[in-house]
């Protein structure tokens, strides 16, 4: 049995279609368990309502997507569940997602294993995984190592988010919950996914298990959408931002491997206070030469 863990807050469309496109799976052998941290436009009444198959947990709206998450999987432990996905209300999984997911864990039943992720808008594949580089804080995307005619089957990573992302129980158990004291939001997958790899587990992309996201919608892509000295000091301490100094420096401490702390650190805290300005500089340019 598969349990899905989703935490949400305050965004009832979303999660009403989210819901819908579960509900249309080929493979019904799953649970859905969604953590409403205490929202005020409805969802769990709506929840309730239309889908009372969906085991809803009520929180009092203090948590973040790390502290939510976890209240899911622990339930999800008490039930006994083989496997737990996270996976976000602001995705929209294919029909056969739950089948094709199924149909690899029973083939690899010991490995991670994320989906691919589309642009709901264009239909384009934008994430597809990726090997992440401890000696020089790159990533080697598999869109860019990938034929056409290898987008089938699963293959290897080192990293993955939590959007979408199945992980056998036995792992929860072995090296813990996601670390909502260090990590409230982002980059609690990411460290998630790093102690897993650290423990010998191996995680895998499930090219055949499609879901469609809405980048735009994301904390993230909020902060890059408008450029401005607010959202540039969001960028860098929010504990929505995707550039967090903190964060950044203490997932290094974690799971970086001692010969290569220092200059990960270094090439890393650079690029995330530069790469904002720059950014908004050559924005700025770029509509100058328009104007002209």
């Amino acid at each position: 049995m598969i349990h899905i863990v989703t935490p949400v807050f305050n965004r009832k469309e979303f999660t009403q279609n989210y819901l819908l496109a579960l509900q249309q799976q080929t493979d019904k052998n799953f649970k859905v368990i969604i953590v409403d941290d205490g929202s005020t436009d409805g969802t769990s009444e709506m929840i309730k309502k239309d889908f009372p198959e969906v085991i809803l947990l009520k929180e009092k709206g203090d948590l973040w997507w790390a502290k939510a998450t976890n209240i899911g999987v622990r339930y999800a432990l008490k039930e006994d569940t083989d496997y737990i996905m996270t996976l976000n209300d602001d995705t929209l999984p294919n029909e056969d997602f739950i089948e094709k997911m199924y149909y690899w864990i029973e083939k690899e039943p010991n490995i991670l294993l994320g989906a691919l992720a589309i642009e709901n808008e264009t239909g384009e594949i934008v994430y597809g995984g990726e090997m992440h580089h401890w000696s020089n804080g790159k990533s080697t995307y598999l869109l860019d190592l990938l034929s056409e005619d290898e987008y089938m089957g699963i293959h290897k990573v080192n990293i993955f988010p939590g959007r979408g992302l199945l992980t056998p129980s036995i792992v929860f158990q072995k090296i813990g919950f996601y670390d909502s004291k260090n990590f409230p939001q982002t980059m609690a997958d990411n460290d998630f996914a790093f102690r897993a790899v650290n423990h010998g587990y191996d995680i895998y992309i499930n090219y055949d298990a499609k879901i469609k996201i809405f980048s735009n919608e994301s904390a993230v892509s909020n902060i890059w959408k408008t450029r401005s000295l607010k959202n540039y000091f969001d960028h860098l301490f929010n504990k929505r931002g995707g550039g967090n100094l903190i964060f950044f420096t203490k997932i290094a401490l974690k799971n970086c491997p001692k010969k290569y702390l220092i200059q990960y650190l270094l090439r890393g805290l650079s690029k995330r206070v530069l790469s904002y300005p720059i950014y908004w500089i050559l924005e700025v340019l770029k509509i100058k030469n328009r104007k002209t």
